[in-house]
């Protein structure tokens, strides 16, 4: 079951897909890397570009209302469409999700950050919109 909470509408009401997502994602790695020149940025996202590719096979139930069964059908219809791919892709695909499973490499944990980013920025932005931020 999808959530009807309102976690991923756009700022007009609409749902956001999982491929607006990602994209959003992406390009706010992209215009970070000069801040962090110890991170290998194209890793990063190709991270951000399949993080949430399983979504598109279960569709967006937020993370908060997942459970482990509704996980693991997620990675099991991921996988399977994985193992379609040449073996040189199917095997970066698969080294990928397993170094984002394991959350322990620098760009990794570069992806919490990124999210925080991005509600601080719908914070500020939602704040200019009711004329109740800068200084308004």
């Amino acid at each position: 079951m999808v959530s009807k909470d309102k976690h991923a509408d756009t700022s007009t009401g609409r749902r956001e897909s999982v491929a607006e997502h990602s994209w959003r994602v992406t390009l706010m790695a992209m215009l970070l890397e000069d801040e962090f020149p110890d991170i290998d940025i194209n890793r990063v996202i190709r991270m951000c570009l399949i993080h949430d590719l399983g979504e598109d096979f279960t569709g967006d139930i937020p993370a908060f209302e997942k459970t482990g069964e509704q996980t693991d059908k997620e990675e099991e219809l991921l996988l399977e469409w994985i193992e379609g791919f040449p073996k040189k892709q199917r095997q970066q695909f698969k080294s990928l999700l397993k170094e984002m499973e394991a959350l322990e490499t620098k760009e990794v944990q570069f992806s919490p950050y990124l999210r925080e980013l991005k509600e601080y920025i719908n914070e500020q932005t939602r704040e200019k919109i009711s004329g109740k931020g800068c200084g308004q």
